[in-house]
Formats: C-alpha cells, structure tokens, sequence
C-alpha cells in the first residue's frame, strides 16, 4: 500500500553504522572549525548565497562533463570497472531553479512534517543509504567500490550539502548510476544479440532478492550475475511458450527500451530520486510529486481515469500494484492482486510491449485507454503456484465510479448443530468508505455514501430475520474519515470514535458518534492484511467499545494523515497527523489485532505498514471515556479452540492451509533455477502438489478426483467463465444472483433476495459465520 487514499471525496486514505567515539569527537572538532571560518548563511544572506551555490554547481558540472572518467575512477576507489569504457552518454546538468526548490521542500518538511529530523551525521548516513536505495535497490548497476567511496565522501557531508541547497554531490551519484546502467544495459543487448547460452547443469541458480546480495565486488562478479539474470528471464518466457530465438528477441528489446529510457532522463528525473529518497527518511507516505507525477495524482484522486483500475508505483525496475481499487475494472476481472509486477502491456490488437525498466509515468500511459477498450497485460504475480511464471491477462478498460464500490449485502445459512437451530447470519461488503461530496453539495437527495447504503443494507437484513451480522472490511484500504466516523453511529451510541494527534501534539477528539444506535444485534467485523486507515478506525473503536468481535489477520497499520503543499514546482505530500484509538493506542504500525485469528492470504513479512523503511512507530496517548458494551471477553478463549478444531475438520480450511502451507515453503527458497528442463520440472512438481491437495478435498466432500493438471485447469476455467456470464446476465436483467447450497444447506423454495455464500464461494467468510455462531450460542447460555 502503497499511501492508501481514495479519490474525490475519499480524501484521508490514501517507509549507520556505529562510530567510535573518538573518530567522532574529532570529526565534529574539525567540522566546528570549518564552519567558524565559513558560517552557513543566514536568511539576510539572500540571494548572494543562491548564487554563490549556483555558480559552484555549474563548475561541478563543467568538470564532470571534461572530466567523466576521472571523476569515475576517483568514486570507485581507483579501479575503474572496464564497462564505464563504452559510456558515451554526456552527464547531465542541474537546473538553476533546484537548489531554491529543494530549499522549499525542506521548509515545508520543517514546519509541517509530524516527525522533526535534524539535518546531522546519522542524517547524512541515512541518507546516502536511501539514495542508493532509490538508484540502484536492485543492486544490479554499482560495485562495492562505489558505494565505499560514496560512503567514504558524503556519508558525513551530504547533510552539509543538503542545508547548503548543494545537488552537486547527488547529481555526481546520480550521472554514475546512470552511466554505469547504460554501459550494463549494452553488455546484455550484445549477449542477447548473439544468442544467450543457457546453463546445463541442473542445479543452476541465481538470487534476484537483492537482500540476500551484496554489491558486485568485480566487474567479472558483475558479468556472471548478469549471465544467469539474463537466462532465467529467458527461461520463464519460454515457459511461456516462446522459442529460444524469441526469447531472446524479446529480450534484446526489453533492454533497447530500456537503454532508450535511461538516455532520455533528465534534471527533473534526477531531483525527484534524490528528493524523494530525502522525504522517504521522514515516513513512506511523505512525497515529492513533480508536474508530471503531479498531473497522474489528480487523475487518481477524482476516480475520473478510464484504465484498469489499479494503484501502481515502481520498484526497481518493475511496475508493482499497489492496490486494486475496488469495483473497478481489474478488480472486477479477478486476477490482478496487490504486489504483481506488471511487466508487459498491450493494446487490443496488437502486440504486447515489454515495460520493465520504464518509468512509472510511460507505463501509465500506456494502461490508459478509452472507456470498453481491451488492454492485455503480462504480469508476475506476487502469490501462489504462478509466483515464478508469467501470466497474461486482458482487462476492459472502464472508469471507476463510486456505485462500483458500493456496499453490498449476502447470506450464509449455517444448519442445525446439536447447541443450536439454523442461523441465518447477514453480511456486509464495505470495499471502501466512500462519499460523493459534489452531488451532496449539490444537495442531491440521491447522493453515494457508504453509511447510507449500509443503514439500507441493515434494514433489508433485518427483513431477512438474520441472527448476527459480519460486516467485511477485507481489502477496504479506507476512505473518507468522516464515513468511518458516522458508520460507527450505526453500532454504538453516541460517544468518541477516533483521536487525531497533529504536529504539534495537540489531540483533535472532535470525531464522534453523534447519532442513536440503529443495529443492536451480534457484531463481527472481519478484516485481513489489506484493510488499512478508515478501515482500521471502524474496526479499532467497535473494539474498544467492546461492540464487536474482530476476527481476521492483522489490518495493515496506516494509521498517519497526510496533506498536500503545492510548491514553485511540483508539490510536496506529507505527514501531518496520527490517528489513535479511544483506548489511547495508535492504529499506525501495529494496526488492528483481530481477537480470532484467521489463515491470512497475505504475507505480513512482505505487506504492511511496519514492513516499510522509516515507518513511524506505534505509540499510545491517553485514552478517552467511552461506554463499554457487556463484551465477550470471558467467550474469546473457547472460541479460538472451536475454530482450530473446524480448521483441522472443515475440508475447504484444511484446503487452504495446505496451499498456504504449500505457498509458504516456495517462497522461503531465495533461489530461482535458471536451467529449462529443470525449472520446467519444478513447475509441474509445484502444480502435481496443488492438483493433490485440491483431490484430497474433493475426496473428503464426496466428489471424483481430477484425473490430471489440464482437466484441473479446465474445470476451474469453466467455473470462472460460468461465473462472469451469471453476473453479467444479473446486471442486465437487475434481478437477484443465484442462490448456491452454503455448507452443505438445501436452499428454500423461496430464495432470498441477498444471494447466499457458500464456503466453496468463500471459506473464511463461512468460517467467519460458524465462529459469529458459536457466540451467539455461547452468549445465550
């Protein structure tokens, strides 16, 4: 999550070492003395000082433009990596107008940031780290030696330069980065064009997590990484069904686009890496947006882009989803899921054009399209047995509007057990807190709001005669705060719902439930790892209030607020206030513990709040008066148990255990075969495991196994297709989906209006049901 904002009125939604003592003692001597003989300048010091830094900066780039290779030699310790040779590239310059726009980002951050950071040491250190980080994070370009020589020269300095308003030591980083990219990008044409070799021996491995490497020692380290990076993307396109020659052709272009790409940066690409990697120190939601990204930021925030429906940012050099928005186009399609990587795009009819190595803003435009055009995309899913395969999908391009992600209500039907008769348990959907502010101000009696058509979907449940209520939160990344506030009126009696703790430490506990109480009966709030911001402040005061039950996986933990500071050019996102829960806890970080815990389908190593560089802590504040419901507290222990018991008997539970279980064990192996045969072996052993997995459950509820892989694949391929030509035929015709059996029910002869879930539809919402359940029997006791 990526900062988790909605659009237009969703506003509030949407990351060094030790010293000895005396290195320090006498480093900070020595920088007292410099700054005794040259003080840094004053504010009266004016426009005298700018131009002093200008005229400095327009000789580094003077020098370096005489002098590349020196000055090259020079940040890699001597040695000069034989591919700097075949650079031809000129460096680039500053512009004149970025010392005083860095000036401007930094006073924003000092007067409006949540968090104060002193420009210091420890700063400087940070710093340069995170720049190398947002250059290189792949570790594909730079050597050790660069990065020690670096350390060696700014590591305490940067900070200097930074106060200074001086980009001539990150543009120096910035033009080597680039040079040393284009010189490897022509290396990899050249293999490519001459027809890659791939490794024979089975055994044959390559590390992509660069976590798990370190910076290339050598150039000859550099070329054998780079071999075998070279083969194993040649091999997953032929797992792909492309010949060896393809395959490489493929390849080849991927690169020229990339090389191209690299050429055509420029002043403005350079001082938004280095700013952001600056405003990254303070929190992963604080951003620098140029006019361009400025521009696509609009676009996201009034939901008015006719596309696919996703949130996207780059990582290294991939496209990564960041979230799929609700009810739009992708999310409506099915297959894309946060943290895919987007590596191909395609307009209909034509081609599919490699994107890896483009910037984030190209990559957009090519997604973007007219309303009911088709865009074909090639992905690299982040979860399940295709993690390591390219998959391609098509999407119909659409526009996102608000009564796509409207709530929506269902059934789960749970039969007769030997405690109790049948339930019928209602249910909620809230993929977003939304509210249409324009039509509201335009005092249209019919405008969208997330509360109102939850109030609606509570009476028509209560016309169901429902014995418990779960409203669903999973995937809900937030909204609109003032949403989130007003729907706990629906739960709760009047009282506080959330404190908002700005830059200054002063607590706003103006938001609150003002209105009576409208749902009195038993509560389950079911979230995952994916619910975030309003999502958490809903779940975390019904909580507090004892109000609900809260089962699921941890939410996410984005609990800040940021606003937005427009600048000479471009414009500055920042961190300006903590969200706190009634009971004096923070929602940032930790986010909400449900009291059961379900099997997550989200890796919390890799999603989440405190997953991100320079996520702001967990705190507490004081807590506030609140009522406290009669609770369940006594009921919490027993359960649990119930539930690890239905997880060890429920077939569709004990399936999905398995295939996280299974899901787990890949992704701990940092490796990745580069050899055909032997990658291509381990791809039908992954999914012989899967098709095992899936017969053992098909045994277990009475149905015949999948003879093999394909018909597996073709069965679940004609479900999916039966499913979209049901829903498809339920919105023309605006009648009622169909009603399926839920967990092992007959449906009536008159079938309700909500449709009814099953737990083949969905396990962990009926798993959710059965423990709502086992409250509401254990409370009648």
């Amino acid at each position: 999550m990526k900062c988790h904002s909605r659009l237009g009125a969703m506003v509030a939604m949407r990351c060094c070492s030790d010293r000895c003592t005396l290195l320090c003692y006498h480093r900070t001597a020595l920088r007292r003395r410099q700054r005794a003989a040259k003080p840094y300048p004053t504010k009266g010091s004016g426009m005298d000082f700018f131009a002093s830094v200008w005229l400095r900066q327009q000789l580094w780039a003077l020098l370096a433009v005489a002098a590349v290779a020196a000055a090259h030699a020079d940040i890699a310790g001597g040695e000069q990596p034989a591919e700097s040779l075949s650079v031809t590239a000129a460096s680039l310059s500053l512009d004149p107008s970025q010392p005083p726009l860095l000036g401007e980002l930094l006073e924003q951050l000092g007067r409006h940031h949540y968090v104060k950071l002193t420009l210091d040491d420890d700063f400087s250190s940070a710093l340069l780290a995170r720049y190398f980080d947002r250059l290189d994070g792949a570790k594909l370009y730079f050597y050790a030696a660069d990065v020690a020589a670096a350390q060696q020269r700014f590591q305490s300095s940067l900070d200097d330069a930074v106060r200074q308003r001086d980009l001539a030591p990150a543009l120096e980083l910035y033009n080597l980065w680039r040079q040393r990219a284009m010189a490897r990008v022509e290396k990899a044409i050249t293999l490519l064009e001459q027809g890659l070799a791939l490794p024979q021996q089975p055994t044959a491995s390559v590390v992509i997590d660069a976590e798990q490497r370190q910076w290339f020692a050598s150039t000859a380290a550099a070329d054998d990484y780079w071999q075998l990076r070279l083969a194993e993307q040649k091999v997953r396109l032929m797992l792909a069904d492309k010949s060896a020659e393809e395959a490489d052709e493929l390849l080849a272009k991927r690169y020229k686009n990339q090389l191209t790409r690299l050429q055509q940066l420029n002043s403005v690409d350079f001082f938004s890496t280095f700013s952001n990697a600056l405003t990254s120190l303070y929190d992963p939601h604080t951003d620098y947006m140029s006019p361009r990204s400025e521009e696509n930021f609009k676009i996201n925030m009034s939901l008015s882009l006719e596309g696919i429906g996703a949130v996207l940012q780059s990582e290294d050099e991939f496209t990564k989803v960041v979230r799929v928005i609700p009810g739009g186009p992708a999310d409506m399609q099915g297959i894309l899921q946060s943290e895919d990587r987007i590596v191909g795009v395609g307009q209909q009819g034509e081609a599919v054009v490699d994107v890896i190595g483009w910037r984030l803003d190209d990559v957009v435009d090519l997604i973007r399209g007219p309303k009911d055009s088709q865009v074909t995309l090639h992905i690299l899913p982040a979860l399940g047995e295709f993690a390591d395969q390219q998959r391609e999908i098509t999407i119909t391009r659409d526009k996102v509007k608000l009564e796509d992600q409207a709530a929506s209500g269902s059934l789960v039907e749970l039969p007769a057990s030997s405690e109790r008769g049948p339930l019928r348990i209602g249910v909620i959907e809230l993929p977003a807190f939304y509210f249409d502010f324009e039509a509201y101000r335009q005092r249209d009696p019919e405008y969208k709001s997330s509360t109102r058509d939850v109030f609606n979907l509570l009476r028509e449940l209560s016309d169901e005669d429902v014995d418990g209520l779960i409203l669903d939160l999973r995937g809900n990344g937030g909204g609109s705060l003032h949403e989130a506030t007003t729907m706990t009126d629906l739960f709760v009696e009047q009282g506080p719902v959330v404190q908002i703790r700005q830059a200054d430490q002063q607590v706003d506990r103006r938001q609150r439930a003002r209105s009576g109480q409208v749902y009195f009966g038993p509560l389950v709030v079911l979230v995952d790892r994916l619910s975030a911001s309003a999502s958490e402040i809903l779940a975390g005061a019904l909580q507090d209030y004892r109000r609900a039950l809260i089962v699921g996986s941890q939410t996410y933990g984005k609990g800040t607020v940021q606003d937005i500071t427009g600048l000479s050019s471009g414009q500055v996102k920042l961190t300006i206030s903590k969200y706190y829960r009634i009971s004096g806890d923070s929602t940032q970080n930790r986010g909400v513990v449900p009291d059961v815990t379900l099997p997550s389908l989200w890796d919390s190593s890799k999603i989440g709040e405190r997953e991100r560089d320079n996520a702001l802590p967990w705190d507490t504040i004081h807590p506030v008066p609140h009522k406290l419901y009669p609770g369940f507290d006594d009921k919490v222990e027993l359960l649990r148990q119930r539930h690890a018991i239905r997880q060890e008997t429920r077939s569709e539970l004990v399936r999905l255990n398995e295939r996280l279980a299974l899901e787990q064990q890949w992704g701990e192996d940092k490796t990745v075969l580069v050899q055909l045969e032997a990658r291509r072996a381990q791809k039908q052993a992954r999914e012989q495991a899967l098709l095992a997995i899936e017969n053992r459950h098909r045994e277990r509820t009475g149905q015949p196994p999948f003879a093999d892989v394909a018909s597996w694949r073709a069965a679940e391929k004609d479900a999916d297709s039966a499913l979209t030509i049901s829903a498809q035929q339920d919105d023309l015709l605006d009648t009622p989906a169909p009603v399926s059996e839920a967990d092992g029910d007959t449906p009536s002869d008159q079938p309700p209006a909500l449709p009814l879930v099953s737990a083949e539809d969905d396990p962990l919402l009926v798993e959710t049901a059965n423990i709502l359940a086992d409250l509401i029997t254990l409370s009648a006791r």
